[in-house]
């Protein structure tokens, strides 16, 4: 396997040489390693069955739990994965970008264990310039799972990422170190009745106070 390539980026001005590196990358069926607001991330192309696999073979994950994914905005998501109901999309204005993972139909074209078999897929607008970058390139939305061997502790740091999953990925877009936190919130807002899913960086008090307004 070649060795994993990794690019230095000013997360306050990224280079666009380097996002179109990473987007090309992608594209092309790559495991890119890619800075988000709190951990790193694994970005594919979730609509490629083979960068999918080789997603799950970098972090020796079975094939059973869904991927969640990132989006360049509101309007990629609803171009290439789902309309937003009513409430998601009142949460969506609200909260992103940020830390909210909101539950969406997933697209008949997603390739397949994407969704973890749920028929649903967890997609955020991240509050990092340079991960929006990214998905704004590729022109779809990407993975974003945390960039560990499965079973592992997620990582803020790059050089964790390199030590650790270096042989197993193609590029790492080297922001420095991330702040780390809580994980964002997910709520399935599918219906006019949203639900909690996982409990986060977002309170679900401030969540049910936006629907109350």
């Amino acid at each position: 396997m070649t060795p994993m390539r990794r690019v230095f980026v000013d997360p306050e001005a990224p280079q666009r040489d380097a996002i179109a590196e990473a987007a090309h990358w992608i594209r092309n069926g790559a495991v890119v390693a890619v800075p988000t607001d709190t951990l790193y991330g694994l970005a594919v192309d979730p609509f490629r069955p083979d960068a999918v696999a080789r997603l799950f073979a970098a972090k020796g994950r079975a094939a059973d739990r869904a991927v969640p994914l990132i989006a360049a905005d509101a309007a990629q998501v609803m171009e290439h994965l789902a309309p937003l109901s009513p409430v998601a999309a009142r949460l969506a204005d609200r909260f992103w970008p940020g830390p909210l993972t909101l539950l969406v139909a997933a697209p008949a074209v997603l390739a397949r264990d994407v969704d973890g078999g749920t028929g649903r897929i967890g997609v955020r607008v991240p509050d990092h310039r340079v991960a929006r970058a990214i998905a704004a390139a590729c022109g779809r939305p990407v993975t974003a799972t945390s960039a560990n061997v499965s079973g592992e502790p997620a990582t803020a740091s790059p050089d964790d990422v390199e030590r650790t999953l270096g042989d197993r990925i193609d590029l790492l877009i080297d922001t420095g170190a991330l702040p780390g936190g809580l994980p964002s919130t997910i709520v399935d807002a599918s219906s006019a009745e949203p639900r909690l899913v996982r409990a986060g960086a977002v309170p679900w008090d401030e969540i049910q106070r936006c629907l109350r307004e």
